[in-house]
């Protein structure tokens, strides 16, 4: 069997996903056939919350399943280095700017969610069903990285003397930010989890690209002029930002 019925048009292929068990865990597995790849390549999603496998074109189910399995040790390996998967629920911590707080759960108010702080540290309060609190979490996170992303926005394409096309927000799991090649940027509403340096450095990244469309000497050295700590930012992002990723949020 063979995915060559998974195309919808002669350069295009819609992608196969199923459930793949690897390392004590159920992912999702993404199959992708790609007319350019010469052979299987594997990937782990940021946070290890999936797979993807991109194939030559007539590539068979057998064939990705043998691959699969001769990849099993490594995936283990990799999969056990990442961090646990927490679902966001009462009594756990989510940072905020980097700041660890307390979901504390108080059904008799309505409302969304708000901070606040208390005698064991600072706390993220949320309001109402507890069927939404997952859902009430993360429209707090986006209002929050939307708010403070489109002040940074404004403020790095008015030094650059460029303005964005738009600036949208989206949960992605493969990065952390895009600029389009028409200026339209990109940002995961995760980051509003990261410190405020950190959050600097990605709009500070995406915004150099509407300048340089490369990750070349003359974009690094704007990078670091719109953002002098891009290199603490940057390392702290690669070493931390696969637990923000997976956090989960239902």
């Amino acid at each position: 069997m063979s995915f060559a019925f998974l195309r919808q048009k002669k350069d295009a292929a819609m992608p196969l996903t199923r459930d793949h068990e690897v390392g004590g865990r159920t992912l999702p597995l993404r199959i992708v056939e790609n007319d350019r790849a010469t052979r299987l390549t594997l990937r782990i999603a940021s946070g290890g919350t999936g797979l993807r496998v991109t194939v030559p074109p007539g590539v068979s189910t057998r064939e990705v399943d043998r691959f699969l399995e001769r990849n099993r040790g490594w995936l283990e390996q990799r999969l056990a280095k990442l961090p646990d998967q927490p679902q966001v629920r009462p009594g756990i911590k989510i940072p905020l700017r980097g700041v660890p707080h307390l979901i504390v759960h108080e059904p008799g108010k309505r409302g969304m969610a708000e901070t606040g702080h208390t005698d064991d540290g600072p706390v993220l309060i949320v309001h109402g069903d507890r069927r939404f609190l997952q859902r009430r979490v993360a429209d707090f996170l986006k209002r929050e990285a939307k708010r403070e992303i489109e002040a940074l926005v404004a403020r790095h394409t008015a030094t650059v003397g460029r303005r964005a096309k738009s600036v949208r927000f989206k949960d992605t799991s493969s990065r952390w930010g895009s600029c389009t090649s028409d200026g339209a940027l990109s940002f995961s509403w995760r980051i509003a989890m990261a410190p405020g340096t950190v959050i600097d450095y990605l709009v500070a990244h995406e915004v150099a690209h509407l300048i340089e469309m490369n990750h070349g000497p003359k974009f690094w050295k704007l990078c670091r002029e719109l953002c002098p700590r891009t290199d603490e930012a940057k390392a702290w992002l690669k070493r931390n930002g696969p637990a923000l990723q997976a956090i989960g949020f239902g």
